[in-house]
């Protein structure tokens, strides 16, 4: 293998990374929706960018083309890896339960009906094309349950509201239907891994993939699912009692602090694929279970920001824009599948979020905007899609299905919002804590997230 030739491969990888989210900011574009378009531009299903720069570097240097594009492919889809972990572990950072005594019913009444009426939507419109894949209508339940929390904080951070009993609302219930949608993730990744070991044997570290899948039975998913709670108190647990005793230990060390912070979020992830459950799942549960310890030094959690927006992040969108295939949706069945998630998910998720706050009290237009505000789906809802098309779950049709999804939600609905509070200029109710205040941090992922 040529250095030379991955160099060059990778300082033009930097350079869009760099480059390319800048230039399509000026037209309100999100920074990850410029890096899949980024990563479309890279990938067969398109262009083929790493193909041509693979073969021009490697003809003028003499070098093996065709190993060095496989080499470079594989090393882009192990950083994506990472950028998931770190993905997960920064969005369970940035949680703040500060203000669920204040916006108890509120938080309930949105948690519960923005992640069932979604899900169950989800289920129905995967089995409608797919009524036999059981595994894959979880996932596209746990698709649809999801919210954007790299999109709920800056807009209301923007326009303000994060002192309001509907900002306090909107946000803790976005955190808890996050957790509630990547435990179904974990379940439905489970369920996949079940199926496909009944069919060609075991794979990976899991112990509970070597199981036999007949030995449960038909209790396999409340014995998984007892399982995932457990999990999640216990590392909960264990993680944030390790983060406080290694935050005494090495205060006075902060580049090692975060050297020891990062192993124990990495065994945490470990812990979790031995027993089943999905790297997902297990780095966001360590991240929210150091998110108080962080919170007491802002300057570490600056710095996992930094290596986690500033470098690994990105090419887990890279990587998922490279195995984006637009091609497909040319097939009229293919569209059929488009329009359907798109509708059925923003339908959905209007008619959960109006329908919760208005159980509540809240008035018509804090209804609607609260439902508008859960349609875009950005960092988690591609991660999940990412995981199903790597186990087997998503074919092309509904990958690129879920990529278009996240392209139409992302750009058009926070201005959505923006354009109808202020033209309504309905009255938030300011919350009794006036100490809340969503973490500053979040503004350095907006140019990225």
């Amino acid at each position: 293998m040529n250095s030379d030739i991955f160099l060059l491969l990778f300082i033009c990888i930097m350079a869009v990374i760099t480059i390319f989210p800048l230039l399509l900011r000026k037209l309100y574009v999100p920074g990850v929706i410029a890096l899949l378009v980024a990563g479309m531009l890279m990938g067969e299903g398109q262009f083929n960018l790493i193909h041509h720069l693979s073969g021009t570097f490697s003809q003028a240097l003499s070098g093996d083309a065709a190993q060095m594009e496989s080499y470079f492919r594989h090393f882009i889809d192990s950083l994506g890896s990472l950028g998931l972990v770190f993905l997960m572990a920064l969005a369970g950072m940035e949680a703040d339960f500060k203000l669920l005594k204040s916006v108890r019913g509120p938080v309930i009444a949105l948690s519960l009906l923005t992640f069932a009426l979604p899900a169950v939507a989800g289920f129905l419109v995967y089995g409608y094309f797919r009524p036999e894949d059981f595994p894959g209508k979880l996932l596209y339940a746990s698709l649809f349950a999801s919210h954007s929390v790299g999109i709920v904080f800056p807009v209301m951070r923007e326009l303000r509201l994060s002192k309001t009993r509907f900002g306090a609302a909107v946000l803790i219930s976005t955190v808890v239907t996050d957790i509630a949608s990547i435990i179904l993730l974990a379940v439905s990744a489970q369920c996949q891994k079940i199926s496909l070991g009944a069919r060609g044997g075991s794979q990976g570290i899991s112990l509970v993939d070597r199981l036999d899948p007949a030995l449960l039975g038909h209790y396999f998913l409340p014995v998984f699912l007892a399982m995932v709670v457990l999990f999640i108190v216990i590392s909960s647990l264990v993680v944030w009692q390790v983060g406080k005793r290694v935050m005494h230990w090495l205060t006075a060390n902060e580049d090692l602090l975060i050297s020891f912070l990062l192993l124990v979020i990495l065994l945490t992830v470990l812990v979790g694929e031995a027993i089943g459950i999905n790297l997902i799942v297990s780095a966001f549960i360590a991240g929210l279970a150091l998110s108080p310890i962080l919170k007491e030094k802002a300057t570490i959690f600056h710095k996992f920001e930094g290596i986690g927006y500033g470098f690994l992040i990105p090419f887990l969108f890279i990587s998922i824009g490279m195995d984006t295939n637009l091609r497909v949706m040319a097939d009229l069945g293919n569209l059929k599948i488009v329009l359907f998630t798109v509708g059925g998910l923003v339908c959905s998720k209007i008619l959960s979020g109006w329908l919760a706050m208005r159980l509540t009290g809240f008035p018509n237009t804090q209804g609607l905007c609260a439902g508008l505000m859960t349609v875009p789906q950005l960092s988690a809802t591609l991660a999940a899609a990412a995981l199903g098309k790597t186990l087997g779950m998503l074919d092309d049709n509904f990958f690129n299905a879920i990529i278009f999804l996240s392209i139409v939600t992302t750009i058009p609905i926070p201005s959505l919002v923006r354009c109808l509070i202020q033209k309504e200029s309905p009255s938030f109710e300011v919350t009794e804590d006036e100490a809340f205040v969503v973490p500053d941090e979040s503004e350095g992922q907006d140019d990225v997230l």
